[in-house]
C-alpha cells in the first residue's frame, strides 16, 4: 500500500502543476455576490442554470462566477436556511456584479442538495448544529457523527475521545481547529495531541465542519481518524442573560452583548461564561471554570473582510480520579469514592487570532490566519496507588508552560477549465510550539516532589503547503489533493549534568484523491483515498534515539485510508449517509499508566462501517441516527492477543428534536457504546453502556425558559475505563483490572435566559 501510495503522490504533483499552470477559457458569464439579510456572506450556496448540471457554489466572501450564462436563462440559488431565489437573466445582469439577497427561513431537510461529497457533509453537519443545538462544550465534539466522549475528571481534563476504531485518547489521531488556530496540543504534557475545547463557549459555534479519515490535504497532523473545525459566529444574533442551575450545586452564568449596531459593516461583541460545580464525587470537586471572549471584524465594500478574536480560559478541579473495580466489590469505597482524592489540577489558555479575507476577484480569494496562544497546565493524577512507591504512593504531577505562533495563507480560485468547473485550493504556513519546562514528577498530595522523571523545553516547528482541487466534469467529481511537512524538534533536558541538546528532522508527503460519481439530484457515491499521518511525542523520540530498549518511535508514522460511500436523498425529507472504510496505521500507542506516558508499539489496520440517517418526520420534528461498526487490530501481533485496547467495536448515536415556531422546543438524544477489549487479549472487558439525554424549553417574548437532564433514565454507567495495574495499601500483589471513573446520575439542570 506504501508503494501505491509513492506512485499516487506522484501523478498528483504532476496533475497540480498542470491544473495550477493551466490557461482558463471563460465564455461569456454570471458574476455576482450572495449575501444574507444582515450583510452577511452565504457560503457554499447552490447556484444552478435552469434544470440542468451547469452549476456553481458561491465562496466563503459570497462571490461567485458561472460562465455559459445567457439572456433569458433562470438562475437558481438556494441554501440550507434560506428561502429560495430565482431570476430570469437580462443583460444587465451580465454587465454587472448580480447582488443577490436571501431571506433567512427554517430549516427544512429537503433544502439540502446532494451534490461533492465535501458539500454535502458540510450541509449536513449545519443542519444538525441547528436542529440539534449543544447545552455544554463537553458536547461540541458530539456533534461529529459516531464521535463519543468520556471525561476523567468531571470537566477539567479534556475528554477522551473515541471514532472509528480509535481510542483517540485525548486527540492523538483526530485534527481539531477553531477559527483557524489549532486546538491540540504536540508534545503535551499529558498526552500527543491534547485536545482542551473547555475554552470555547457553545453559544458562539456558528458552524462544525468535519472530515472522517486522512482526506483533506488541508488537514495535517493528527488527521489520521479525522479533523474536525470550529467557526464562530461574526456578529450575535441577540443579546443574551442566561443562567443554569442543576445538581450538584452546579452553577452556570453566561453573558454575550453586541459591542456594536446589528447594521453596522463593523461588528464586535463579547461573551463571559462561569461554571461551578461540586461534580457528582463524595469529595468535593471544587470545580471553577472561567472564559471571556471577544471578537471584532469588519466587511469591507470590496468584499475583503478582516477580524481579530481574543480569549482567555481558565480552570481549575480536584479529582476522585480512576477507581478499582475490586475497591468498590469490597465495600471499600463506593462507586462515587476514591483512593487518591488529592488529584486534579488547574489549566489555562489565553489565545489572539487574527484573520484576513482579500477578495482578488474572478472567483479568487486570500485568506490568512495568524494565532498566538499561550497555555499553562498542571495534573496531579495517581492511576497505580501504591504498586511502585508502597511508603508514599505513586501520585504524579504533570505540568508544562507553552506559546504557540504560527500562521495558514491560502489562496481560494474557483474558475472554469473550459466547461469543467475547477475550485482550487493552494497554502502554506508554520506552527511553531515552545513549550518551557514540561515534566513529569513523581509527587506526595499535591505538594512534596519525590522524584523528577522528565523535565526538559521543547521546541516543535512544523512548516507545511498543500494543493487541493476539485473538478466538476458532470457527472463525475475528481478532487487531487497533496500536502508537504516538514517538522523538526528540539529538545533540551535539565536533568542531565551536562548540556544536553538534542535534534531531529523529517519531510512526509501526503496525497489524496477522490472522484465523486452523481447519479442523479438524489444520489451520489464515491471513492476517497488518502495518506495522513501523527507526529510522535518530542521525548519519545530523542529516547528512542539514546535507547534501543525504549523501542523504534517513528518521528511522522503515516496511515494509508480507503472510503467508498454514498449519500442518498430516499425522499424529500430522508437522506441516507452510508461509508465503508479502511484504514492502516504504521505505529499505534498504548498508554503506560504507571509511568502516566504512552508508548510506541507496532502497525494496526481497521476496516467498518459508518451509517448516518437524517430524517424530518413533521414540518418541526427532525430524527437522526448515526451507527458505526469498526475491527481494530495488530498487524504484528498473532490472532488472540492482537486486540486494540479500548478501541470501540460499535457504537450508536440517536435522537429526537422538536422546535417549534410557537417558542416551545425539546429533544431525546442517545448515547451507546458497545463492550469493547481493555486490553490485547480480551481477558478484560470495558464494559459498554446506554445512556439517555433530554432537554425542554420555552421562548416567550425577550424570555426562555428550560430544563436539561443528563441521564435521564438514571443509568448505571462508567464514563470512562483502563485495564490498569494497581495495588492497594493494604495488598502484598499487584492486580490488573477494570479502573473506571463513574458516569453522572440522573442531574437536572434549570435553565433561565433574557434575550435583548
Amino acid at each position: 500500500m506504501k508503494n501505491l501510495f509513492t506512485r499516487m503522490a506522484r501523478e498528483i504533483f504532476f496533475l497540480t502543476i498542470c491544473l495550477f499552470s493551466v490557461s482558463l477559457v471563460m465564455g461569456q458569464g454570471l458574476t455576482g455576490r450572495v449575501y444574507d439579510d444582515l450583510g452577511k456572506p452565504v457560503f457554499a450556496a447552490n447556484i444552478f442554470i435552469g434544470t440542468t448540471l451547469e452549476h456553481t457554489h458561491s465562496n466563503e466572501l459570497g462571490f461567485f462566477e458561472l460562465p455559459g450564462v445567457r439572456v433569458g436563462d433562470t438562475l437558481k440559488v438556494s441554501s440550507l436556511g434560506y428561502a429560495p431565489f430565482q431570476k430570469i437573466i437580462d443583460q444587465g445582469d451580465l454587465e454587472s456584479p448580480l447582488l443577490i439577497k436571501m431571506t433567512g427561513i427554517e430549516y427544512d431537510l429537503s433544502q439540502i442538495s446532494i451534490s461533492d461529497h465535501r458539500h454535502s457533509t458540510r450541509q449536513l453537519a449545519k443542519f444538525d448544529l441547528n436542529t440539534n443545538p449543544v447545552t455544554s462544550s463537553q458536547e461540541i465534539l458530539q456533534r461529529v457523527p459516531g464521535l463519543i466522549i468520556g471525561q476523567h475528571a468531571g470537566g477539567g481534563k479534556a475528554e477522551q475521545m473515541f471514532l472509528r476504531g480509535f481510542d483517540l485518547d485525548h486527540g492523538t489521531d483526530i485534527n481539531i481547529s477553531m477559527d483557524g488556530m489549532p486546538v491540540n496540543m504536540v508534545s503535551h504534557a499529558h498526552g500527543q495531541g491534547y485536545a482542551d475545547l473547555h475554552f470555547i463557549i457553545p453559544e458562539v459555534v456558528d458552524r462544525i465542519n468535519y472530515e472522517k479519515g486522512p482526506y483533506q490535504a488541508r488537514l495535517g497532523n493528527l488527521a489520521t481518524a479525522g479533523g474536525v473545525s470550529f467557526e464562530t459566529v461574526d456578529q450575535l444574533a441577540n443579546n443574551l442573560i442566561g443562567f443554569e442551575y442543576g445538581r450538584y450545586n452546579t452553577l452556570r452564568l453566561l453573558g454575550m452583548v453586541n459591542l456594536l449596531p446589528v447594521e453596522s459593516n463593523t461588528t464586535g461583541y463579547i461573551a463571559i461564561e462561569n461554571l461551578l460545580t461540586d461534580g457528582l464525587f463524595e469529595s468535593s470537586q471544587d470545580f471553577h471554570r472561567n472564559n471571556v471572549m471577544t471578537k471584532f471584524g469588519h466587511k469591507f465594500e470590496s468584499g475583503d473582510q478582516i477580524s481579530i478574536l481574543a480569549s482567555h480560559f481558565t480552570s481549575r478541579w480536584n479529582a476522585s480520579g480512576q477507581i478499582p473495580q475490586r475497591a468498590v466489590d469490597e465495600g471499600m469505597i463506593s462507586r462515587f469514592g476514591a483512593i487518591d482524592d488529592t488529584e486534579g489540577g488547574e489549566t489555562s489558555r489565553t489565545n489572539v487570532i487574527f484573520s484576513h479575507a482579500k477578495n482578488l476577484g474572478k472567483g479568487s480569494f486570500l485568506k490568512t490566519n495568524a494565532y498566538y496562544s499561550h497555555y499553562d497546565f498542571n495534573l496531579f493524577s495517581n492511576f497505580t496507588f501504591f504498586l511502585n512507591d508502597p511508603e508514599n504512593g505513586d501520585q504524579i504531577h504533570q505540568q508544562e508552560s507553552r506559546n504557540i505562533i504560527g500562521l495558514t495563507s491560502t489562496l481560494f480560485k474557483d474558475a472554469y477549465w473550459g466547461s469543467h468547473y475547477l475550485s482550487q485550493q493552494a497554502g502554506a504556513g508554520f506552527r511553531n510550539d515552545d513549550i518551557q519546562d514540561i515534566r513529569l514528577s513523581h509527587t506526595l498530595n499535591r505538594k512534596t516532589t519525590l522524584d523528577e522523571i522528565y523535565d526538559g523545553d521543547i521546541l516543535e516547528t512544523n512548516f507545511f503547503a498543500f494543493y487541493d482541487a476539485s473538478i466538476d466534469m458532470g457527472y463525475f467529481t475528481l478532487s487531487p489533493g497533496i500536502r508537504v511537512d516538514h517538522f523538526k524538534f528540539d529538545y533540551d533536558n535539565h536533568l542531565s549534568s551536562q548540556y544536553d541538546y538534542q535534534s531531529k528532522s523529517v519531510t512526509t508527503v501526503s496525497p489524496k484523491l477522490t472522484l465523486t460519481y452523481s447519479q442523479n439530484p438524489q444520489w451520489q457515491y464515491y471513492l476517497k483515498a488518502g495518506k495522513g499521518f501523527h507526529s510522535n511525542d518530542t521525548r519519545g523520540i530523542i529516547a528512542s534515539i539514546n535507547d534501543p530498549e525504549v523501542g523504534e518511535y517513528k518521528l511522522v508514522p503515516a496511515a494509508y485510508g480507503v472510503d467508498l460511500g454514498t449519500f442518498w436523498r430516499a425522499t424529500d425529507r430522508l437522506v441516507v449517509n452510508v461509508a465503508l472504510w479502511y484504514l492502516q496505521s504504521e505505529q499505534e500507542f498504548v498508554y503506560v499508566g504507571d509511568e502516566g506516558i504512552v508508548e510506541a508499539s507496532g502497525k494496526s489496520r481497521r476496516l467498518g462501517l459508518d451509517l448516518g440517517i437524517r430524517a424530518q418526520l413533521h414540518d418541526h420534528v427532525f430524527a437522526y441516527v448515526d451507527y458505526n461498526l469498526a475491527n481494530a487490530r495488530s498487524v504484528d501481533e498473532p490472532a488472540g492477543a492482537d486486540y486494540i485496547p479500548l478501541a470501540p467495536i460499535y457504537t450508536v448515536t440517536g435522537g429526537l428534536t422538536y422546535k417549534s415556531p410557537s417558542g416551545l422546543s425539546g429533544g431525546l438524544r442517545m448515547v451507546h457504546i458497545g463492550d469493547r477489549p481493555a486490553n490485547e487479549d480480551y481477558t478484560i472487558t470495558a464494559e459498554g453502556y446506554l445512556r439517555f439525554d433530554g432537554n425542554l424549553e420555552y421562548e416567550f417574548q425577550h424570555f426562555s425558559l428550560g430544563v436539561i437532564v443528563q441521564n435521564l433514565l438514571n443509568t448505571k454507567w462508567n464514563e470512562t475505563q483502563f485495564a490498569t495495574e494497581s495495588r492497594l495499601n493494604n495488598e502484598t500483589e499487584s492486580i490488573e483490572e477494570i479502573h473506571f471513573t463513574p458516569g453522572i446520575p440522573f442531574a437536572p439542570r434549570l435553565k433561565i435566559g433574557y434575550r435583548f
